[in-house]
């Protein structure tokens, strides 16, 4: 795949240093002089300027583009970024730095496929931690496999079946699931997916990318 980063502070460089030793293409974007020195010596193509401004986006040739990460820590310029590369066919992950009151995060959650909170993720390493766990375990994991959250659209050939049941290859687990707008849990057995579900999952990321088309309906257009 090819991705582009916007924002190579601490999210972004992490990212894009996993990215590129899975053997994906990276491409960063970012506007200070500083920051894009230091992508350049660690081997991406970097592209220098405002991730927010629609000239600075295409030269980094979004066309060619897979995915783009609002990485910075900015929401605004992370949720601009993300529009322009929705608008050229990318799929975009938009980062946020706090809890937002719903309808704000419902704003930003309506125009991009995925957002990630960090500091959320930190607080369940450290919470793991002090309670006697490895979290360094599931680090290394997510290193190696790449973990999903899907909404299920209307018109998913899962949409009746039971989340159990689900036909996905052996490479992925699903280890959560979640009616709209409501926290993720363990699903129970007898579990029915519904049209706009969410379907957390890990596995190898090619399997991942295929299972998402599947309980996307992709397939079944294609």
């Amino acid at each position: 795949m090819r991705c582009v980063i916007v924002g190579y502070g601490r999210v972004g460089i992490r990212t894009a240093q996993i990215l590129g030793s899975e053997g994906h293409e990276v491409c960063v974007v970012d506007e200070d002089p500083r920051k894009v020195e230091r992508a350049r010596e660690a081997g991406f193509a970097v592209i220098e300027g405002d991730g927010a401004r629609p000239g600075v986006l295409e030269a980094a040739d979004l066309d060619t583009a897979d995915a783009l990460g609002g990485l910075t820590g900015d929401p605004d310029v992370n949720y601009e970024a993300c529009a322009i590369g929705k608008e050229h066919g990318c799929r975009v992950v938009l980062r946020i730095e706090e809890d937002y009151e719903e309808e704000t995060y419902q704003y930003y959650a309506g125009a991009v496929d995925e957002i990630i909170y960090p500091e959320r993720l930190g607080a369940a390493g450290a919470k793991t931690a002090l309670l006697g766990g490895d979290f360094n375990v599931l680090a290394d994991l997510t290193e190696k496999l790449s973990a999903a959250t899907i909404r299920i659209p209307e018109g998913s050939p899962a949409i009746g079946e039971r989340v159990v049941g689900l036909d996905i290859p052996e490479s992925t687990r699903i280890y959560a699931h979640g009616r709209a707008n409501e926290p993720m849990e363990i699903p129970l057995p007898r579990t029915v997916v519904e049209a706009g579900d969410e379907i957390a999952l890990i596995g190898d990321p090619g399997a991942v990318a295929a299972v998402r088309e599947r309980l996307s309906g992709a397939d079944a257009a294609a």
